[in-house]
């Protein structure tokens, strides 16, 4: 039987292309432009009558003329050959599909083609921008002929240079260590992480003259024996905020337990059931909500006693000198400044202090939001004030909602000149009764009572400074913290926007804390000043010590060897004279080689002076003398 025309045309060997014709591409491709150019240019041949298809990836358009009904052409192969019978008993639309397909997925081809040959195009423009850059800048290096090469190969040397040292710094340092060496090697030099949080200069013009007593704030704190901790809580002081570093951020051999959903956490003794701090989240508010100074030296040691009779315990002007606040010469000046209960417990007071301005506006906003302090038990000589001697400022529940202009024209509001008052003595002056004495005294004796109250504190911290506050607290209770403070310079009250009038009124309603804060703030920084020469002096003495201990070690090698020159045998002079003390024969031979070296030039020195001979004897006596007591202090430092 006869195969069909399309059949034989299938069988037919491929056609070779003539010489000088453009040789065949990579791509096997079916329908290719120069496939169809060289089936043309034979004469006689079939392929020629046949339209040539169009460029791979390039499918016909809408107006392109129909395809015709004869199956695809070229196949090479029997696989083909067989195939193409099927193909042509196909029905003229399915063949129409198939057609439709084989084009999208040679437009995909295309795509993928093009992309390519793009990427080609931008490396390769790049490269010549690179070429181009590079003959600018080393354009009198390299001739005019062999630019590109020359900054190819240049090019190549910076990049293997920059690897290399990439190489080399990831060897040198492996871990975390060069961190500043590898982020800030083109930055400036490391600031000091104590540097004054408000961008100011780190260094100040005192306006107060303190004592060395005053500025050297070193506790003894046993955590271990009877020392307590008490935290004298100003309201928005940032004392929740230290609070929590108290409990949450000490290294220490038994560290608090807190749990979750719990604001108190249990701070006990190494050892024992006894806690080591008294404040907001270890006992809760014992002595009432932000007690006060006055409360606290009367509550705590009630409370630490087991609530014991208030008679046995010691007064409050007994402690700290609270009665000689005018006059500054009968306070105490011991640095361990603690008062002591009836059990023998020793009492630290420690405060956080704010800018009275900041403090105040934060105050108003969170009264704005509803918080009263109602539980504030203000007790004073052994009593709560009564209504007429402390007003309320508002009627209802709460003041929320109040204007600062309302806020302010109070004139009974407990926010003016709250930490003067929180850290006085309110005895002197008669609690919360004003008729006691007038006004101007009365103001007097609290301010003095609260900066003498103050400065005989263990310790207190500025909200403004606290990495300053971090570091004082480590060195005066030798505590240290696991992760250092950070300074929060966005607040609720930086957040509102009051004009100089308003600040001039609040710092007239608040002028007793302006005055303390600067009293604060100067004795703040000259202790955190203090501290930091104190520390900078005793590893200066460290070094000067250790140099003197390494001196002295050399000295006693080089005269042992000198010594053990000099004996002839010194396994039999060990037998002959045993002494089970090596360090006392060392000593011996050095203290005779010091003496031995001595004498000449004793000698010289007696003759020269004309002296007796009883003068040199006493000379070389207190040569040896002084070379044992020298001996003996190196023999102390090993």
């Amino acid at each position: 039987m006869a195969l069909p025309a399309f059949a034989a045309r299938a069988l037919r060997p491929p056609l070779q292309p003539e010489l000088g014709a453009p040789a065949r591409t990579t791509c096997p491709r079916r329908h290719s432009r120069v496939e169809a150019e060289l089936a043309a240019s034979l004469p006689g041949s079939v392929a020629a009558s046949v339209r040539a298809g169009p460029p791979r990836g390039v499918s016909l358009g809408f107006n392109s003329p129909p395809l015709q009904d004869e199956p695809p052409k070229a196949f090479s192969s029997l696989a083909g050959a067989l195939c193409a019978p099927l193909f042509a008993l196909l029905p003229r639309g399915r063949r129409r599909r198939m057609h439709d397909l084989r084009r999208r997925w040679d437009l995909g081809s295309l795509c993928r083609a093009l992309l390519t040959r793009g990427l080609a195009a931008v490396g390769h423009s790049l490269k010549h921008v690179l070429s181009a850059i590079f003959s600018k800048i080393f354009g009198p290096l390299a001739s005019v002929g062999n630019m590109d090469e020359k900054s190819n190969k240049l090019l190549l040397a910076l990049v293997m240079l920059f690897l290399f040292a990439v190489i080399v710094l990831q060897y040198v340092c492996p871990g975390t260590e060069c961190q500043l060496l590898r982020l800030q090697a083109f930055s400036s030099p490391v600031p000091d992480p104590y540097r004054s949080e408000d961008e100011s200069s780190s260094r100040f013009v005192p306006r107060y003259n303190f004592s060395r007593s005053d500025l050297l704030r070193k506790v003894d704190f046993d955590i271990k024996g009877d020392d307590l901790i008490v935290f004298l809580h100003i309201q928005k002081t940032g004392g929740t905020t230290f609070g929590r570093h108290l409990v949450r951020n000490i290294q220490l051999e038994q560290p608090c337990e807190c749990r979750v959903g719990q604001k108190k956490c249990t701070c006990h003794r190494p050892g024992k059931r006894e806690t080591w701090l008294f404040s907001r989240f270890s006992t809760g508010w014992s002595c009432g909500l932000h007690a006060d100074w006055t409360e606290l030296t009367s509550c705590v040691p009630s409370v630490v006693d087991g609530k014991r009779d208030a008679r046995l315990r010691p007064s409050s002007k007994d402690r700290w000198g609270s009665s000689n606040f005018n006059s500054g010469a009968n306070s105490p000046s011991s640095t361990k400044t603690r008062s002591a209960s009836k059990s023998g417990k020793n009492f630290h007071y420690i405060t956080i202090l704010r800018d009275p301005v900041s403090r105040y506006l934060s105050e108003w906003r969170h009264v704005q939001r509803g918080a009263t302090w109602k539980a504030s038990l203000h007790v004073c000589d052994g009593r709560p004030p009564t209504s007429e001697e402390l007003p309320s400022c508002y009627t209802g529940d709460d003041w929320s909602g109040c204007p600062l202009k309302e806020f302010m024209d109070c004139p009974y509001n407990l926010a003016n000149n709250r930490q003067v008052r929180m850290l006085s003595d309110l005895t002197l002056v008669g609690c919360y009764n004003l008729s006691v004495m007038p006004e101007k005294q009365r103001n007097k004796v609290l301010l003095e009572s609260a900066k003498s109250n103050l400065k005989h504190m263990a310790f207190f911290g500025l909200t403004e400074f606290q990495r300053k506050t971090q570091y004082l607290f480590e060195k005066t209770f030798n505590m240290n913290f696991i992760s250092p403070f950070t300074q929060y310079n966005t607040t609720r009250a930086s957040s509102v926007e009051i004009n100089e009038e308003i600040q001039k009124r609040i710092e007239g309603l608040n002028f007793l804390d302006m005055e303390l804060y600067s009293y604060a703030k100067d004795l703040f920084l000259q202790r955190y000043q203090f501290m930091r020469q104190k520390e900078h002096q005793d590893a200066r003495r460290k070094r000067q010590e250790q140099r003197k201990f390494l001196k002295g070690r050399f000295l006693q090698t080089h005269f042992l060897s000198q010594s053990q020159g000099q004996n002839q045998s010194p396994g039999q002079n060990l037998s002959q004279s045993p002494n089970p003390n090596p360090n006392q024969n060392l000593t011996q031979n050095v203290s005779q080689n010091l003496t031995q070296s001595a004498k000449p030039n004793l000698i010289q020195k007696a003759n020269r002076g004309k002296q007796k001979q009883g003068s040199g004897q006493e000379q070389s006596d207190s040569t040896s003398n002084g070379t044992k007591d020298y001996i003996g202090s190196v023999e102390t430092w090993r």
